[in-house]
Order: C-alpha cells, then structure tokens, then sequence
C-alpha cells in the first residue's frame, strides 16, 4: 500500500475505510490511489521526484509524466469497469509489496489480471520508487519480454526453506523442489486463475515439463521482502534448461504454511520459456 494516507481528505479516507471494512487507513492502497482523483496526493506521496515502472509504459519518471499517467490510467480503467480485489500485502522498514486482481473488460471479454506493486521506501515511509509487474499474456495473448529493473544482490538474506527452494529450481530438480512444498502447496503462474497448479502430483507434472529443456531455470536474485510469513523475491530469469535467455525482470510471492514449508507460489513475470507444449 504504496500511498500516504494523511495526504488525502477526511472524506475520501473514509470511502476507503468503509470499502475495506476497517475503522482506520493506515496507508492507501495503490489502486484507491489511482482511482482517487488526486494525482497531488500521489506525487507528494515519493520521497523526491516521481518514479514508476511500468510493464507497458517502461519508465514513468517526473511529475508532469506520473501525473499525466495517473490520469489517463485511471480514466480508462474506469471505462472499462475495473474492479480490484486484495490478495495479499506485505511489509518491511523498507519496502511494501501489495499483491491484487485487477478485472477490467476487454475488447474480448473480461480480463482478470493478477499484479504486483512493489514500493520502495525512505525510512520515514515516503516512496523512492514503484515497480508494478504483470503477465501481458492475459491482455494481448503474447508475451512482452521485460528488461531487468534491478541488479543482482549476493548476499540477499532470504528464510532458509525459499532459499532452498531456490536452489532446488536453479538444479532442476523435481524431487527437491517439492520436498520444500506443503503437499497441497498451490502455485499461481503470472497469467493467472487458469495456470493455478495445485498437490504433489500436480506439481510434480509441472515442474517435470519446467525442467524438460535440459535442467532448471537459473534467476538473478535482485530484493527480497520479507515479514515471517511471506517472502517476495524481485529477480531476472537469466536461464531456462540449457537455453541463455535475454535477463527478464519479475517477481515472485512465497507464502509459508503452519508446517513451515511452502503453501502458495504467485508469480508476476513474462518469460516465454523455450519449452515444448
């Protein structure tokens, strides 16, 4: 929830309290933001001069140009009868990543797009920057490959069981990589509720066909966010198989069970892997 909420008024502030069912806004949720009418809000929102990346609309940068994005965003979203539905938040001193299904009509029909907005934070809580990523697949039936928005970071302190399942992925290794998940573990990839694999078996099959291009998928470990119970993982797929890929920036949601393993994988990226279907 990327927005300052003493920045907006009392009565906007109160719509969204009452939308979300909650007595008090601590911070304002990315699409109320948009949906606000406010852009100044917004603008003042950031640390310094605006910055958003954007999977269409690559870099948006300055207050003129967010503006100018906040306002036409926001206008054909609204055309289009958009809704958006919360999934999951989480939060660290430094960085929030919000997690939604953003549905809006297409040219053919409804869409139902699964996002991540990344927000990069001063102490003090004002934005540095916002990363927002999706699949282009559900909107146009095509991949968009995206370039790296962050560097390799070494040394990430990611939980034991993500890291591992890391590990698992970079070798390939389907034995391995379930041993890491819950056994009725869900993972969501980017294009949403018809690529939901769910069980053993299922994810078994799955990551048998992932690693059937001669080994697993190698990233480039870029953030990690983190709050005990969820981990986000902003990275770049750097190697599918035995295929060098162009570096594909993304970003993926681990969620941990009560046995400590993984329980739920969401992913936000738009890799064509070079498999076989």
């Amino acid at each position: 929830m990327p927005w300052d909420a003493q920045l907006f008024s009392a009565r906007f502030l109160s719509e969204v309290a009452l939308a979300r069912n909650t007595e008090t806004v601590g911070a304002v949720p990315y699409f109320d933001g948009l949906f606000s009418d406010d852009p100044d809000a917004l603008v003042r929102s950031f640390a310094g001069e605006p910055q958003l990346h954007d999977p269409i609309q690559g870099r948006v940068k300055g207050a003129a140009a967010f503006t100018r994005y906040v306002r036409t965003s926001a206008a054909d979203l609204k055309s289009r009868n958009a809704t958006v539905e919360p999934v999951d938040l989480i939060v660290s001193e430094t960085r929030t990543v919000e997690e939604v299904v953003l549905s809006y009509d297409g040219d053919a029909g409804r869409i139902r797009l699964p996002m991540a907005i990344v927000a990069d934070r001063e102490p003090g809580g004002l934005i540095v920057e916002l990363r927002l990523y999706f699949s282009t697949w559900p909107i146009t039936g095509e991949h968009a490959v995206r370039q790296p928005l962050l560097q390799l970071e070494p040394e990430l302190n990611e939980p034991p069981i993500v890291a591992e399942y890391f590990h698992a992925l970079a070798a390939g290794d389907t034995d391995r990589i379930l041993a890491t998940l819950d056994p009725d573990a869900s993972i969501r990839e980017p294009s949403g509720d018809a690529y939901v694999h769910s069980g053993i078996e299922d994810l078994r099959a799955m990551y048998t066909f992932f690693f059937s291009n001669g080994g697993g998928v190698v990233l480039d470990h870029c953030s990690i966010t983190d709050d005990g119970r969820a981990s986000a993982l902003e990275y770049n797929v750097m190697k599918w198989g035995s295929t060098i890929l162009p570096p594909q920036a993304g970003i993926a949601v681990y969620v941990l069970g009560e046995s400590g393993k993984v329980s739920k994988v969401r992913i936000y990226d738009d890799s064509n892997p070079p498999l076989t279907y």
